[in-house]
């Protein structure tokens, strides 16, 4: 059994079906601005709908609107229509698509270790099904980490990356679900925390009995499965300055963080280790370490889960978390808005972690929809401005498609099959635009991205059967009334009339309307979320 947990910080006495007496999008906007008044800040005036629209579509769906959902939105009348289109694009199957892309660069990154884990589109179609089915965050994580089933087509593969890695899986593991940094507990004592270096060795000591077994093919793909043997230990050889060579250390049992040693059952007395097999499922340990740390991992009462998922959700959508970096939620690095991040993880464990709620209580706040015009720090610190961020790679290409028309014309969804996936956009884009934000809110164009706009396929693009390249083409039309769609359609606002002059003039001077497209498709503000 594990003790109760006892952390500097506060914990979380939540009881099991407590909801706040108002929405939690009051409670976010009461607290943001009792903030602003204590720093003395005056925030931005309110987004309007044209930069709610474009701003709410990329976050929740992951590409721009059309033309025709933007004039629609744009005017309408309706008091409530933010507060539609929001429920409209958390039920769109686009939303489950894009919030597995941004969950698999949380858990993979651009360029993951392991076997072949690239080849990830059934991790991918895995997890996109957990939003789609609004499965509870605390579930499917205990599914991921328990990963059962295999790499083609559950959350294995997650796992398959760290093979033999018990050291590299706990410091992803703890940093991505507990919001808890031990890697400097894994040469030494933590100079700063109270993390020991025997307790990062007693959580890696969960995953030490695992193997990535290859269990088969389907098609090209190898598909692979998590073994997990009932013997066998890390080894704790002291501070890594004092190692010596041979020096094989002691074996460690598993320990939950700031917790007991795990109570596993004895070996019987004719135990005999078992062997796996290529090409068959490896058999079930008499007892799993591995299930063990899934399951206090995600529990209700596990002081760090819920506040992790809570501020990890916040940053995703206000571009800075309650504590910065998001996945180091440590007594030295205390929350900007304590009672705040408190609340949210009370209550997204009171309503038994589901994300859909919690997304749709943040992207209707005031807080959320303040404009982005502010003092140019893009993730800022007391969210008196929206964030500033740069679409992902995966955003640009969806967004590239839609607007010039070429997604209506394509044959082949590229979303069907791994090396289709972007067709014909190709790895290009998610090679050299994959990662264009750290997170900690600096960024800089490279060369990759400059060569790519200037001399990739986004001309050819727009010159797509009945795209806005061809309407801004047809003289029959008045030019005012090309230029607005080729802004409404581009950027999701209406052009300024000094934007419509110079526009005019532009193609009145026998320029390709092609080059207008360009223009738009490669600007800063097309980069950019507004």
């Amino acid at each position: 059994m594990v003790r109760s947990f006892s952390l500097a910080f506060s914990l979380l006495a939540i009881p099991a079906f407590s909801f706040a007496a108002e929405p939690i999008r009051v409670t976010i906007d009461t607290q943001v601005r009792a903030a602003w008044t204590k720093e003395k800040i005056a925030p931005a005036k309110p987004a309007s709908d044209a930069e709610f629209l474009r701003r709410v579509s990329l976050d929740l769906i992951g590409e721009v609107p059309t033309y025709e959902e933007t004039i629609a939105f744009l005017d309408d009348k309706d008091s409530t229509k933010r507060e539609k289109l929001i429920d409209k694009l958390i039920a769109d199957s686009r939303f489950a698509r894009h919030q597995a892309d941004v969950w698999d660069m949380v858990l993979f990154g651009r360029r993951p270790p392991g076997y072949e884990t690239d080849k990830r589109d059934g991790f991918r179609t895995w997890l996109a099904s957990k939003f789609e089915k609004n499965v509870p965050y605390d579930v499917w994580t205990r599914e991921l980490l328990k990963a059962e089933g295999n790499s083609v087509e559950t959350g294995a593969m997650y796992l398959v990356q760290y093979s033999r890695q018990p050291e590299d899986a706990i410091e992803n593991i703890s940093q991505t679900f507990l919001g808890v940094q031990l890697q400097c507990a894994r040469c030494h004592n933590h100079p700063y925390e109270k993390w020991k270096q025997k307790e990062f060795f007693g959580m890696a000591a969960f995953l030490a009995r695992l193997e990535v077994v290859n269990v088969g093919k389907k098609g090209i793909l190898n598909i692979y499965a998590i073994g997990e043997k009932n013997s066998g230990d890390v080894r704790f050889t002291g501070p890594a300055k004092d190692t010596k060579p041979g020096d094989k250390g002691e074996p460690v049992k598993p320990k939950f963080l700031l917790a007991d040693e795990l109570s596993e059952p004895p070996l019987p007395k004719d135990f005999k280790e078992v062997k796996f097999v290529a090409n068959q499922p490896p058999p079930k340990p008499t007892f799993s370490r591995k299930d063990a740390l899934a399951d206090w991992i995600t529990k209700a009462d596990n002081p760090f889960f819920a506040r992790a998922i809570a501020n990890r959700i916040w940053a995703q959508f206000m571009g800075h978390g309650l504590v910065h970096p998001v996945d180091n939620l440590s007594p030295s690095n205390p929350p900007s808005h304590p009672e705040l991040l408190d609340t949210l993880a009370k209550e997204i464990v009171a309503h038994k972690f589901d994300l859909k709620w919690l997304i749709r209580e943040m992207v209707s706040s005031a807080t959320y929809q303040v404009s982005g015009t502010g003092n140019g720090e893009p993730m800022p610190q007391w969210y008196q401005h929206a964030r500033s961020r740069p679409l992902s790679a995966e955003e640009l290409i969806e967004s590239w498609r839609i607007v010039t028309g070429y997604a209506a014309n394509e044959k082949v969804n590229p979303r069907k099959g791994e090396t289709g996936r972007f067709r014909p956009l190709g790895e290009y884009v998610v090679s050299y635009f994959g990662s264009p934000n750290t997170g900690t809110g600096d960024f800089q164009g490279g060369l990759q991205e400059h060569l790519y706009l200037n001399n990739g396929p986004l001309s050819q693009m727009a010159t797509a059967k009945g795209g806005v390249g061809e309407y801004l083409a047809d003289t029959k039309k008045p030019i005012e009334d090309r230029i607005e769609r080729l802004f409404l359609t581009t950027l999701n606002r209406r052009p300024a009339p000094e934007e419509v002059k110079k526009f005019a003039a532009f193609l009145d001077g026998k320029n390709s309307p092609t080059d207008a497209v360009w223009a738009l498709i490669t600007s800063s503000e097309f980069r950019f979320n507004h």
